[in-house]
């Protein structure tokens, strides 16, 4: 495989999963740690994704700026964002996840909407601190400097002790079989203690996700009251899905 194909490659990778590892990337790739470690500190130096030890993050994972063309696969986020903003009521508690798609769905809340908002991640709290009607709580800890979001004892202690009608998470890998997953220990341990204070929990992933899976579980399908990615319900891509019995918007 060329460097330039290799480099696509990658950042097809990020771009999907937000965060990757470079043992990933050497075993897709079938190429040594070294290289791989060498073709993300090139991505990096050329600014199209950003280095962090053991991996890489995507740009749009880490910015929080308006909308810009880091963030990939944009319009079917919004789209996802669209319709789990339908499913909020006026006086509600909710849960926000971090993450790309997480963050459409904090800025396309209503001015109006009365809300109670918890939140782990730095970005989204912020984004909903710009609403007016929303009254925003933080739940601290650690800060992730991939993902900026709190992690630790502290805040999994944290959603031990609150109750959501809502909770809106994402996730890197998601199979019908398999259910969540995810590389990373700590983040695994956070969407367990947020499904665990849902009432529901909602699912918020694009297509390309599904069918994808990795070592740390998160919970079964079943754990799953609802899953909304961009597609139509009756999508032949969500048939597995909805073998599971998942809710599917």
């Amino acid at each position: 495989m060329l460097k330039e194909e290799r480099h696509q490659a990658i950042l097809s990778q990020v771009e999907l999963h937000n965060r990757v590892l470079l043992t990933d990337i050497a075993e897709k790739l079938d190429v040594s740690i070294d290289t791989a470690r060498r073709d993300v500190k090139e991505l990096d130096q050329e600014n199209k994704l950003r280095k962090v030890h053991g991996g890489a993050i995507s740009l749009g994972f880490t910015t929080n700026s308006a909308r810009n063309s880091n963030i990939y696969a944009l319009s079917q986020k919004i789209t996802i964002a669209e319709k789990a903003a339908s499913l909020l009521k006026d006086e509600g508690v909710i849960f926000i996840d971090g993450g790309t798609t997480c963050m459409e769905l904090a800025r396309i809340i209503p001015p109006k909407l009365k809300l109670t908002c918890f939140t782990l991640s730095l970005p989204v709290a912020m984004e909903l601190n710009t609403k007016p009607n929303v009254d925003v709580i933080f739940i601290g800890g650690k800060i992730s400097k991939d993902a900026q979001i709190a992690i630790g004892a502290n805040a999994t202690h944290a959603l031990s002790e609150i109750r959501v009608d809502y909770g809106f998470i994402g996730t890197g890998y998601v199979d019908a079989i398999e259910g969540l997953t995810d590389f990373d220990w700590d983040v695994v341990q956070l969407k367990k203690a947020v499904i665990k204070a849902s009432k529901k929990t909602i699912l918020l992933s694009i297509s390309q996700k599904l069918n994808s899976r990795h070592r740390y579980k998160t919970c079964d399908m079943n754990a799953i009251d609802t899953m909304i990615t961009e597609l139509s319900p009756d999508d032949d891509q969500l048939k597995l899905f909805r073998n599971n019995q998942v809710h599917l918007i």
